[in-house]
């Protein structure tokens, strides 16, 4: 068996340069993906976190509401409702928006407390006709 057919039967090892670049770019792109999927994951996740804050508020509102025989109208200060309504339990907005309410207990279908970010990014409940 002469040299020449030696080199050709070996298996060469190692990858070549190119090889490794197509690797490379394969696996930035995962990452990549991975990234926007976890940034519109925490969108969501802020999203509902907020709704529950309002929510949370509606109920607190309707609930001092009943407890107090108050009618649609009345003017409230919803910071200072007593211990078991205190709009200071509720929280920040998880997405980083700002919680503005109403100074009067609203209507139903009105909401008593809702998210500078309903707007721009959907911080506010799709259907609240009930509330």
């Amino acid at each position: 068996m002469n040299n020449l057919s030696k080199n050709l039967s070996k298996n060469p090892r190692g990858m070549t340069l190119l090889e490794v670049t197509v690797v490379i770019l394969v696996l930035l792109s995962l990452i990549s993906i991975l990234f926007i999927g976890a940034r519109a994951w925490k969108k969501g996740s802020d999203r509902a976190g907020c709704i529950v804050n309002i929510r949370s508020a509606q109920q607190m509102v309707r609930g001092y509401q009943n407890m107090n025989a108050l009618p649609v109208g009345t003017t409230i200060n919803m910071f200072t409702l007593g211990n078991e309504f205190d709009l200071v339990n509720i929280g920040t907005c998880p997405g980083g928006g700002d919680y503005d309410h109403t100074a009067t207990i609203p209507p139903v279908g009105e909401l008593a407390m809702w998210c500078s970010l309903a707007t721009s990014d959907r911080h506010e409940p799709e259907n609240f006709a009930g509330w």
